[in-house]
Parts: structure tokens; C-alpha cells; sequence
């Protein structure tokens, strides 16, 4: 059980106003609080316990796209989990990469919604973590009640694990889901998803499906450290890019690793792929690629009024601590870094791979230098006009020898509007639980959105969802399982919150 409200001991009598469209405009009211749902209240409680239970049988099961591990072995479990929930039809999709599944549960009702889910993970390293990754052991933590430590608790598997037991307990208490469901799942989300289009729209039954929904949205722990909530209205595009410097391509310096002592007669195919990065940034750390802002979309009125409620409403401070640091970019405003985050493109190096990185020395001339890149996009890019506008800056310069080579996420922008059924649905259930959620533009992070917001599918997608988790991608990640904070929810309200939402799009 949590201590924070839940949606059985409070329904919102109040009206909050948010902006949307460029207006201040009233929220949209409250649901009415509905007796019909208390007996699959009273199912998500007793139920408890059986969620956590297949939330850890989902965590044990590693599948690691990077790695190349599990990735079978999680489809056929994702699988058996939609049809455990009630789905009556489920089936593995195979790709060039890992297989996706897609399931479908027709519950008579006049509409259908689509489902998004990720069974793939981000790779650990079992030492740096506090409990097994792969266990999701339950520990109590200081400030927030009892947690649920392990890969993919907050990412994407706790909230998708709500999801499900809304559906095993809407059974449970003899009803039916008040919609129709199709399910896609993929497992390269974490590598970017780089097959994934051949599920959603090469696969004719799965576009089909897709075709009939009135949108799609990915389960998701929605709550800040403080209870607040932000509803993203999209997010940016992403590109991940290797730049390969080497002997061979180049035709200097050796093509094999050679003693350091022969720097003084060999070029450093090194020292080359540094001088290439070094031009596409200017001293402040901007990305400087020819052209690179030429289509940058300027921020736009509406969307400049939900910038200006988030700086009101939002703890800078708190903010900056959670992600370790003490100044924004640029030495920007509160403001300005809010805006910075959805409206300006990004350059950053993930991380740099080639000769020798253990203890100590080698004196070691590599022959092979690697340079991992991720550039976040803004409305109106496209991976393919940076991607040549790339490729053309680096060969100006001289560095036309440097090999790129696309490396997963290549996403396109995503957006929904704040006008549409999935948003407006989601703030009137957020309010049952005294929640008046704010509008962001579009997430700074990336996901494959774009295969259901643009073209031919066109569809509102997005997030949603009570509940808190941390550490996503990091070690230690976890969800909160039994809140003893005030402001924030636990699991239970995170499946209560899926099935009101699932009622109020209906």
C-alpha cells in the first residue's frame, strides 16, 4: 500500500489552468469517480504481491541488444506475458536484428489503442551495483519506502509491468478492457531502434492494426523527485554516428599497431581523427558542422507559454543537483535552459575506443582511432540532411579519409498535440490524483515515436503513467514499489493510474 493519495481517497474538485495552444485555457475536468471501478481497485491491491513477482521474472530475463544477449529468449517471454494479461492473439515478428512481437486483445469495444513496449536493456556491470542487476530485490531507501532494485526497473519493465496487471485485474474483477489493444514491442530500443520500421509499417497485419488506433502511448513512470508530473508532448531526433580514423583509409601512419618510438617518422591516425572532431564544435562546446542549424525551427508562441509555466513551477536547484552539476550551458537561465533543452540540436561525444586504455603505459602508436557520436535533432532536421552535411564538412577540411558509420538510432522528431485524445485524457487522470500536470514541447531524450507520429501512420503518441523511478541507464537503477512519501506513488497507484486511463480514453 502507499501513503500518498490514491485514486479510490481522492477525486479533483479543482480546475487548474495550464496553456495550450497559445491561450490560457481551462483544463480539461476531472472524472467523475466511478463506484463501477472499486471492484478492480480491490484486484490491483490484492494483486499486489503477483505484480512485483512477474516485474522480477521480467527483470531476470537479460536481453541486452549491445551484447547480442537474450534477445530470443525476451521476445518469447514478452510474448508469454501479453498473453498471461489477456491479449488473445501474440506472435514474434522477425527482423534483420532482434525480433519484435505484436499482440492484439479485442475486447468488443468501439475503440482501439495502441501499446508500445521495449523489452531490451542497457548493458551492466554487475560490481558497480548495491543488489544483482538482474534479481530486482526489494530494499527499503531512505525518503521514499520500498524499492525495486535491478535493469530496466524504471526502464522501460516496472512501468510496463503496471500495465499488464491493470489488464490481469480488470479480468480479475469480470470486466473487460474499455478498449481494444494492439501491442508492439521491440528489442532495440536501446541501440536505436534501427529495425524497428519493419514491424510497425512493413508488417501488413501489425500496420493494419496500427491504422485503427487512436493512438499509441508507452507506459512510463511520469513523477519528479518532488510528485510533479510533465506530459512531453513529443521528442527530439537522434542520430548515432562512428568516426573511424585509420591508417588504411587515410594512407598515413601504420596500418597495424606499432611501438610509440615511431611517432617521430609515422602521422598519428590518432592525433587525426582529434584534429577532424576539433572542427565540429566551436570553443563553447556549439556544434559548428557547415549548415548544421540551417533548418532548426524557431520556438513557437504556444510553445514558448508551457516554457514559461515550467521555469515558474519547476526547482532549478534541485534540478541541477539531480544531474550533477552546478551552471547550465552557456551560463543560461533557468528559463533559457528549458528552452535550450527542446529547442536546440546537440553534438556530444559518447565516448572515444582505440589503443590501449588499461593500467599503466604501453607506449603503444595506435593504427585505429574510433570516435562515438550522438546529435539530438530539433523540428524541421533530418537524419539524412546532417548526416551528408557531415560527411560534406569533414571532407572540406581535409578529413574526407574519416569513415562514418551510422550506428542504430537514426529517429526522426516526434510530436502530438495538446489538443489531442491521448494528452487530454491523460491530464484529466493525473488530476483524479491531484496532480495538475504540466506541457513540455518535446523530451530532450529520443525515442522511436516518429514510426507513429509521421507519416502513413500519423497517430498522438507519447507517455504516461504515476509512479517514480531513478538511475535509468545507470547502476542501482530502481522503481518505487511501496511509497512512504507524501508526494510520490508507488506501484499500486501506477496500475491504478493504467486502468483509469484506459476508462477515460474510452
Amino acid at each position: 500500500m502507499t501513503s500518498g493519495l490514491t485514486r479510490r481517497d481522492f477525486v479533483a474538485t479543482t480546475v487548474g489552468t495550464t496553456v495550450a495552444l497559445g491561450a490560457a485555457t481551462q483544463a480539461p475536468p476531472p472524472l467523475a469517480a466511478s463506484r463501477e471501478l472499486a471492484p478492480i481497485y480491490d484486484e490491483i491491491e490484492r494483486r499486489h504481491d503477483e505484480t512485483v513477482a512477474r516485474l522480477q521474472e521480467w527483470i531476470r530475463q537479460p536481453s541486452i541488444a549491445a551484447e547480442d544477449l537474450g534477445m530470443r529468449e525476451g521476445a518469447e517471454l514478452t510474448k508469454k506475458l501479453a498473453l498471461d494479461a489477456g491479449f488473445q492473439h501474440a506472435e514474434i515478428i522477425p527482423t534483420k536484428g532482434a525480433p519484435g512481437v505484436f499482440a492484439t486483445l479485442d475486447a468488443g469495444a468501439r475503440q482501439t489503442l495502441g501499446l508500445y513496449f521495449m523489452y531490451d536493456v542497457k548493458q551492466v556491470d554487475a560490481a558497480e551495483w548495491s543488489s544483482p542487476p538482474w534479481e530486482g530485490r526489494l530494499v527499503e531507501k531512505e525518503g521514499l519506502g520500498t524499492i525495486l532494485v535491478g535493469r530496466a526497473a524504471t526502464n522501460q519493465k516496472g512501468p510496463q509491468a503496471a500495465l499488464l496487471a491493470a489488464l490481469h485485474a480488470i479480468r480479475a474483477a469480470g470486466r473487460k478492457p474499455p478498449v481494444n489493444l494492439v501491442l508492439v514491442a521491440e528489442g532495440e530500443e536501446e541501440i536505436g531502434s534501427p529495425n524497428f520500421g519493419q514491424v510497425v509499417h512493413d508488417t501488413p497485419q501489425v500496420r493494419r492494426a496500427l491504422e485503427r488506433s487512436i493512438g499509441i502511448f508507452m507506459p512510463s513512470h511520469s513523477q519528479d523527485r518532488d510528485g510533479t508530473v510533465t506530459i512531453r508532448l513529443g521528442s527530439k531526433g537522434d542520430i548515432e554516428c562512428e568516426l573511424v580514423a585509420s591508417g588504411e583509409r587515410w594512407g598515413r601512419g601504420p596500418t597495424r599497431d606499432v611501438h610509440s618510438s615511431l611517432a617521430a617518422r609515422l602521422d598519428q591516425p590518432a592525433w587525426h581523427l582529434v584534429q577532424a572532431l576539433d572542427t565540429l564544435v566551436t570553443p563553447a562546446g556549439e556544434p559548428a558542422i557547415d549548415g548544421f542549424f540551417e533548418h532548426v525551427r524557431p520556438v513557437t508562441k504556444e510553445e514558448h507559454a508551457m516554457l514559461d509555466i515550467l521555469a515558474r513551477r519547476t526547482d532549478e536547484k534541485s534540478t541541477l543537483e539531480s544531474v550533477g552539476a552546478k551552471v547550465w550551458a552557456r551560463n543560461a537561465s533557468w528559463r533559457q535552459a528549458l528552452e535550450d533543452y527542446v529547442s536546440r540540436p546537440t553534438l556530444t561525444i559518447e565516448g572515444l575506443v582505440g589503443g590501449y586504455t588499461g593500467p599503466g603505459g604501453k607506449t603503444v602508436q595506435p593504427h585505429r582511432m574510433t570516435a562515438k557520436l550522438d546529435m539530438r535533432l530539433v523540428p524541421d532536421m533530418t537524419p539524412e540532411d546532417i548526416m551528408a552535411k557531415l560527411a560534406a564538412h569533414l571532407a572540406k577540411r581535409g578529413f574526407g579519409d574519416i569513415e562514418i558509420v551510422k550506428n542504430g538510432g537514426f529517429n526522426y522528431v516526434s510530436s502530438t498535440p495538446a489538443t489531442s485524445k491521448l494528452v487530454l485524457a491523460q491530464r484529466r487522470v493525473y488530476q483524479q490524483f491531484g496532480i495538475d500536470a504540466m506541457l513540455l514541447p518535446r523530451s530532450g531524450g529520443s525515442w522511436p515515436g516518429s514510426l507513429f507520429t509521421a507519416a502513413p501512420l500519423s497517430l498522438p503518441a507519447g507517455h504516461f503513467g504515476l509512479g517514480y523511478g531513478e538511475r535509468a541507464h545507470a547502476p542501482d537503477e530502481f522503481c518505487l514499489i511501496d511509497s512512504r512519501n507524501k508526494n510520490l506513488h508507488g506501484m499500486n497507484d501506477m496500475v491504478r493510474s493504467c486502468v483509469d486511463y484506459l476508462f477515460a480514453l474510452a
